[in-house]
């Protein structure tokens, strides 16, 4: 690896063929290194060690129920306000406050809205109709909505698509149901009445950046470091997997990034070490200004989203998976990183609210299959579909199943 004079550092690739953890100050140089041939080369060389050549996608549906949220975090253009004197969420039979139902037909560029559990149980029936392994959920920290909305939702999803996996709610959100529970549950009891209910496992979002001072900076008002990690070693310990997220390109420096993925590396250590459960997959999500409070930010540059996907790589290699989010890196970055470090592009997701970089301005955010595996074989790499848990998904034209399971799905593709 180049150093910023051109030297070259023959230390870092020792690291990396001995097994040895690399270093802050070895994740800082690689951020500063512009030989961004030789960061690809060691990012892949590890990615072909743990996956060889193999990409995987799968079939999702994303469900935002609702963009009210008490937090005003200044990189997130999704929230929106409670309104006041609102007389609380109806219940599964209602409609909530929404002033469009439809999220096919409406981007709630400045709305705000909260779907009902019939509403969401309506869109996880659809993809599962057509074939979706996963629904996706999340949401803003509604002041209104009762712990009882969370778990009638899952139970409800289960009982309508009784094989799709549930993958449902930040560690924000978790902690926030536990606030608002009566009488108050804690961690653990929240995680084992959604599992219970049909979750299955945790997306790993809301970690942003793990540092006091961005903390203060640019999210003061969500909860930081310690309550994230506290509700995925709870999850850990209970047998629930969890994916972990970075949100970076904001005010961050790269050496607050490495910290972040160190910190991550660690917990993986400890969970793999004496919890039932651990991390899945390391998902860096790209900052989008836009519409934000820190619009006036650039945000991170194609370059830089590619050294952080393989710097993510090189710094969590006991964390098996490193995903590009397409919707936030963009399909053609996502491609490229394949040979970058990236063994994982996500899924066909079709809507997505929290940001809309790839719909035009809508929530209509959307990839087939047939594009999906399009560009993982120009990429060079052999597509896999996986289920949520990263096992593969044997499909045929109009059934699907989990291999190793004793069941299976029949479904009615979409059209062309």
């Amino acid at each position: 690896m180049a150093t910023t004079e051109g030297q070259p550092s023959r230390d870092i690739r020792y690291k990396l063929d001995a097994g040895k953890p690399l270093t802050l100050e070895d994740g800082v140089r690689l951020y500063e290194s512009r030989d961004i041939h030789t960061l690809g080369e060691l990012a892949n060389n590890v990615r072909e060690r743990l996956h060889g050549r193999m990409a995987c996608y799968n079939i999702n549906l994303h469900i935002n129920y609702t963009n009210y949220c008490v937090l005003r975090c200044k990189f997130c253009s999704f929230y929106r306000p409670y309104p006041k004197g609102a007389a609380g969420f109806p219940g599964a039979s209602g409609h909530g406050h929404s002033e469009s139902q439809d999220l096919a037909d409406s981007a709630h560029d400045n709305a705000g809205y909260e779907l009902s559990i019939d509403e969401i149980v309506a869109q996880a029936r659809g993809a599962y109709a057509r074939g979706a392994t996963e629904v996706h959920i999340t949401g803003g920290l509604h002041p209104a909505l009762p712990f009882t909305y969370y778990t009638d939702m899952c139970n409800a999803i289960r009982e309508t698509c009784p094989h799709i996996h549930i993958k449902a709610f930040t560690a924000i959100e978790i902690i926030h149901f536990a606030r608002i529970s009566k009488p108050r549950l804690s961690i653990g009891e929240i995680l084992t009445h959604l599992w219970d209910a049909g979750l299955g496992s945790l997306p790993g979002g809301g970690a942003e950046i793990f540092d006091d001072r961005v903390h203060d900076e640019a999210f003061k008002t969500k909860v930081g470091e310690a309550e994230w990690f506290e509700v995925h070693s709870t999850a850990h310990e209970l047998g629930i997997f969890t994916n972990a997220t970075m949100l970076y390109g904001h005010v961050e420096t790269p050496a607050e990034r490495i910290k972040h993925l160190i910190k991550l590396r660690e917990h993986q250590k400890e969970s793999l070490r004496s919890r039932k459960a651990h991390f899945n997959c390391v998902v860096p999500l790209s900052f989008v200004p836009e519409g934000s409070a820190l619009s006036h930010l650039p945000g991170p540059s194609g370059l830089d989203d590619l050294k952080t996907l393989a710097i993510s790589r090189l710094m969590c290699p006991n964390i098996p998976h490193i995903k590009a989010f397409w919707i936030m890196q963009t399909p053609k970055l996502a491609q490229v990183s394949l040979n970058w470090g990236v063994d994982d592009i996500d899924g066909t997701v079709v809507y997505y609210d929290i940001t809309k970089r790839e719909g035009g301005g809508t929530t209509r955010q959307e990839l087939t299959v047939e594009k999906l595996r399009r560009l993982i074989v120009e990429a060079g790499c052999k597509p896999v579909e996986r289920d949520s848990l990263y096992r593969p998904v044997i499909r045929d034209e109009n059934t699907w199943c989990v291999e190793g399971q004793p069941w299976s799905v029949t479904y009615s593709p979409s059209p062309a």
